[in-house]
């Protein structure tokens, strides 16, 4: 009966490992969001400065361009985490249920044995 208790010991490894990867993963875009906000405040700040708040004006600060292209960039980078977030929160429930059998199928075994 080794080999179920190894199981059972994977699966929570499986499990944890998922969840470790979903916090990274929360904690990234989260970050990212922040990044976001200080960007487009930077933004602001330097078309205050300039007085042209159209970035096809040929005047348009050169800084702002960069930041409101590095913030359009984390905004795409935040809905391609979303998406992975998804991915890895289905999965976390399919490991969480695999998780969930197997220790069921260790406390039966435990039992029979006890009974034995």
């Amino acid at each position: 009966m080794k080999s179920r208790e190894s199981l059972v010991r994977l699966k929570e490894f499986q499990v944890n490992e998922k969840r470790r990867q979903l916090q990274q993963l929360q904690m990234m875009m989260s970050e990212f969001e922040r990044m976001t906000k200080d960007l487009e405040s930077q933004i602001v700040v330097e078309e205050k400065k300039s007085g042209i708040s159209d970035p096809n004006h040929f005047a348009y600060p050169t800084f702002a361009k960069a930041a409101r292209q590095r913030a359009d960039n984390l905004q795409v980078s935040i809905k391609e985490l979303k998406m992975q977030e998804e991915a890895l929160e289905m999965a976390l429930e399919e490991m969480q249920a695999e998780y969930a059998r197997a220790t069921a199928l260790e406390e039966r075994d435990s039992g029979a044995r006890a009974r034995a």
